[in-house]
C-alpha cells in the first residue's frame, strides 16, 4: 500500500514573517502559538513526527494543524472553532427573576435582613419556586450579567439647603479670588477654619514596633485611654499658612479664642477684609455667629458653607493630612505629647506648605447640582414604578 505523505505546505516571504512574529510573542496564546510554530516548520519541509519531537506535542496533533492550515484564510484556519457549550440551565424568565428578587430589598419581602447575600436569594429562589435548583455562586454569575451587587451599599444624602447653590457659589468665588463679582485686593485675605474634635490619647499596652525587613510596622491593639482634645486650625488659603491651637473641648469660647489668635496678629489686623468659611458647626453657627465676628473685628466677615457641604471648606484637607500623618495610628501616652506633635507638624507644614489646587469652579457646581437634579428625578420616577408594581413575586412565593 502507498504510504500516506504529509501535506506539503508553501508559505510565502510575508506569510512566513507573520508567522515567526506570533511564535516569539510573549503575548499570543500558548496553543496558538505551537500551532503557529508546527505550521513554520512543515514550511521548512519537516515530517510529521520530527515536528512533533521538537514542539513537544503528538504526531496526532502535527496531523490535525498541518492538514487544517489553509494559506488563503491564513491565521484563521488555526483559531478554534466555535463550539455550542452547555444549554443554558436557567431561562431568561428565570434569571429575570432572580435578578427582580435581588433589587429588592429583603425587608420587603419579608425577610428579615439588611441586605442580600447571595445565599439569600439562592434560597428565597428555591422557597419561592423559581428554580429547583440553585447554589450561591450561580446567583453571583447571574447578577453579575447587569453588575447587581445587593450586598454593598453606598450612603448618599439630599441637598437640604434651598440656597445651597448661593451659599456654594460665593465660597468657590473666595477661593478664586473674587467677592460678589469683584476681585479681592492684596490687603484682603480668605481664611478656612473648623475644629478637629475628639483626637484621643491611647497609650498602647505595648510598644509600637517600628516596620523590618518583609515586615509592616506592628500597633499593639490594647491600649489606655489617656482622655481627648479638640485641634482647632485657620487656613489663609493663598498663602498657605495654617495658625492652630489646642482646647479641651470645643464650643464658642475655644472658637473666638482661635479668632482672636489671627485677627491680632499681621497682616490681618490691618487688613482690609478678612473672609472666614466656616461650616455650620455648632461654635459657629448662623447670623449669630457672624454678628459676634464683625462685632469683635468689624473687618472680618463670616461665610457659610451650605449644610452638608463643609466639604466645600479647604480647611477639611488639612484635616485629612493631619489625620494620615500625625494621628494615624494613634500611639500618645498622653495629650501633652498630641498636642506638642500638632504644633511642631503645623510649623513643619507652613515651611514647606503651598496653596491647594482647587479645581471646583461654579461651572463644576452647576453640572453637580444638574446631575442630582437627574439622579432625585429618576429615583422618584423608580420609586412610583416600585409603589404600583405588580406583586408578582409575592404571588409565588
Amino acid at each position: 500500500m502507498p504510504l500516506c505523505r504529509a501535506r506539503p505546505i508553501t508559505l510565502t516571504a510575508s506569510q512566513r514573517r507573520r508567522l515567526k512574529q506570533i511564535a516569539y510573542s510573549h503575548t499570543a496564546p500558548y496553543q496558538y502559538v505551537i500551532r503557529v510554530r508546527i505550521i513554520l516548520d512543515a514550511g521548512h519541509g519537516y515530517s510529521n513526527t520530527r515536528i512533533a519531537q521538537r514542539r513537544g506535542v503528538s504526531v496526532d496533533t502535527v496531523r490535525l494543524w498541518r492538514g487544517r492550515y489553509n494559506s488563503d484564510d491564513g491565521l484563521k484556519s488555526l483559531a478554534d472553532r466555535p463550539r455550542s457549550g452547555r444549554p443554558p440551565t436557567f431561562t431568561p424568565v428565570q434569571r429575570a427573576e432572580i435578578k427582580a428578587l435581588a433589587c429588592r430589598l429583603p425587608a420587603e419581602t419579608g425577610v428579615p435582613l439588611s441586605q442580600w447575600s447571595c445565599s439569600e436569594p439562592a434560597a428565597e429562589t428555591l422557597a419561592r419556586g423559581i428554580a429547583v435548583a440553585i447554589s450561591a455562586s450561580t446567583v453571583r454569575r447571574i447578577l453579575a450579567d447587569d453588575a447587581i451587587k445587593p450586598w454593598q451599599h453606598q450612603s448618599w444624602i439630599f441637598i437640604r439647603d434651598p440656597q445651597f447653590a448661593a451659599k456654594a457659589t460665593r465660597v468657590l468665588d473666595l477661593y478664586a479670588h473674587l467677592w460678589d463679582g469683584e476681585p479681592l485686593g492684596d490687603d484682603e485675605y480668605v481664611i478656612s477654619a473648623d475644629e478637629k474634635t475628639s483626637i484621643q490619647a491611647r497609650c498602647r499596652c505595648h510598644p509600637t514596633l517600628p516596620p523590618g525587613k518583609s515586615r509592616m510596622m506592628r500597633v499593639n491593639h490594647d491600649d489606655e485611654r489617656g482622655g481627648a482634645l479638640a485641634y482647632l486650625a485657620a487656613c489663609d488659603i493663598h498663602q498657605a499658612h495654617v495658625m492652630g491651637r489646642c482646647s479641651p473641648k470645643t464650643g464658642i469660647v475655644p472658637f473666638t479664642e482661635l479668632i482672636d489668635q489671627v485677627m491680632t496678629a499681621e497682616p490681618y489686623a490691618s487688613a482690609k477684609r478678612v473672609f472666614w468659611i466656616v461650616d455650620n458647626g455648632s461654635s459657629h453657627r448662623g447670623k449669630a455667629a457672624a454678628n459676634r465676628l464683625a462685632t469683635r473685628y468689624p473687618n472680618a466677615v463670616m461665610v457659610h458653607t451650605p449644610v452638608h457641604g463643609s466639604w466645600i471648606n479647604q480647611i477639611e484637607i488639612f484635616f485629612s493630612i493631619v489625620q494620615r500623618k500625625v494621628v494615624s495610628p494613634n500611639d500618645f501616652t498622653s495629650l501633652d505629647q498630641i498636642e506638642d506633635r500638632l504644633i511642631a507638624f503645623e510649623r513643619r507644614y507652613n515651611a514647606t506648605a503651598r496653596p491647594f489646587r482647587w479645581k471646583f469652579t461654579p461651572a463644576d457646581l452647576e453640572d453637580l447640582l444638574a446631575r442630582i437634579e437627574r439622579h432625585e428625578q429618576k429615583e422618584s420616577n423608580l420609586q412610583h414604578e416600585h409603589d404600583h408594581q405588580p406583586a408578582a413575586l409575592d404571588a409565588m412565593a
